[in-house]
């Protein structure tokens, strides 16, 4: 039995890794650092993170959660048909075409898959469709894809929580009067790979499991390359904490779908209460954060007093200096400065030192300071929002 287990354990990791999906995936998050690395050439002139920065989330985040899921659908024995882990790739593919990676959450890719198999199966005109090209979907126990949502919400908010504020990509915008504000915007897919069980295979069934059983008895299991994807832009507040609310309000929403999808056990219909609640749910959250931050001042613009720090290059000196996105620098070796040329020519007088007074996010004053070497005063890596209505600011 162990063995049957370890062999089917090997062929399901080959067929996750011969899967179109896995490097549609690959394509994607590809695509969106260069996109990013256009916009921050547009603002700035110079890019702030490589093209890699999305896929280094990718590849590195998302496994952990993924065994961990694993571990709770194949002890459970949660099993989904074939069909329908075909149709969540294809209703995941379209949306992620739209390239607006927000509509990668589990919320509208395994959410509207549900909806689609309860409503689209049953409607006469499409009913020939789904039995032509997805008659297993039929078979389906949708209880295990509200239990499968639930998890995914869950680890969505998790991945949210642990780096979605990681690396947010700085930006000028228009505000509200027409001046240039500053934003920062994440963009985020993970690649969450679950072993799900599938009908049909060498793994008979059990004692307990599978919990939701489907077809005929006999199961095989299936490494899904599943994607999850995140995207929020910020201008009212400081990044990591808008995100980190949005990631605490996320993972609110998955208890409440797993309350429904547990309810789901003794009443099937819930079920797809909760995917409704978890798709309409996501899409408030999503409208309510954008509303809030709307309804702020702008949290990167021109002050009367002082350079507010919209952004900081990777390895750079600034970064060394432990300065802040956010941090608004008042003096430069002892002289004030509200624009980005006093900043400048503070600097001159001395060029082989440098002391910055900073107001931190707690309004108090600190002090930070450090040598520079021949020319480095020209490359600290500060970037800054202009006091001016044309589209330009420069990396100090």
């Amino acid at each position: 039995m162990a063995s049957a287990w370890g062999i089917e354990l090997l062929f399901s990791i080959g067929r996750g890794l011969a899967q179109p999906f896995l490097y549609y995936g690959i394509l994607l998050v590809a695509f969106v650092g260069w996109r990013r690395v256009k916009r921050e050439r547009r603002s700035f002139h110079i890019r702030v993170y490589d093209w890699f920065h999305e896929s280094k989330f990718f590849w590195r985040s998302g496994l952990g959660i993924g065994l961990l899921l694993s571990l709770i659908m194949v002890i459970a024995g949660i099993v989904i048909p074939t069909d329908g882990v075909r149709l969540l790739f294809y209703v995941t593919a379209l949306l992620g075409l739209t390239l607006q990676l927000r509509l990668l959450s589990p919320a509208y890719t395994v959410g509207g898959t549900m909806l689609a198999i309860a409503v689209l199966t049953k409607y006469e005109k499409t009913k020939p469709f789904f039995a032509a090209y997805f008659p297993g979907v039929k078979e389906m126990n949708v209880v295990s894809m509200a239990f499968l949502l639930a998890l995914l919400l869950l680890a969505e908010a998790w991945l949210i929580l642990r780096n979605g504020a990681e690396g947010t990509s700085p930006q000028l915008t228009k505000g509200k009067r027409g001046l240039i504000v500053g934003e920062h915007w994440t963009e985020r897919l993970w690649l969450v790979p679950v072993f799900l069980p599938v009908p049909n295979g060498v793994l008979s069934s059990f004692s307990w499991w599978p919990l939701f059983p489907t077809g005929d008895g006999a199961y095989s299991l299936l490494l899904v390359p599943f994607l999850l994807g995140f995207s929020q832009r910020v201008q009212g507040m400081q990044p990591q904490l808008s995100i980190q609310l949005t990631g605490q309000r996320v993972c609110l929403l998955g208890l409440i779908v797993g309350v429904f999808a547990l309810a789901s056990y003794w009443y099937g219909v819930l079920a797809i209460v909760a995917a409704a609640v978890a798709l309409f749910g996501r899409e408030w959250l999503a409208f309510w954060q954008h509303t809030q931050d709307r309804m702020q001042p702008p949290y990167f613009a021109h002050r009367a007093h002082g350079l507010v720090i919209l952004g900081i290059l990777p390895e750079s000196k600034a970064e060394k200096m432990a300065l802040k996105i956010g941090e608004i620098i008042v003096k430069v070796n002892g002289t004030p400065v509200n624009t980005e040329e006093e900043f400048y020519e503070a600097l001159q007088p001395n060029r082989a030192y440098c002391k910055l007074e900073v107001l931190d996010e707690n309004g108090e004053i600190r002090f930070v300071q450090g040598a520079l070497y021949e020319d480095e005063h020209h490359e600290l890596g500060l970037l800054f929002v202009q006091d001016r209505k044309k589209w330009t600011s420069e990396a100090v």
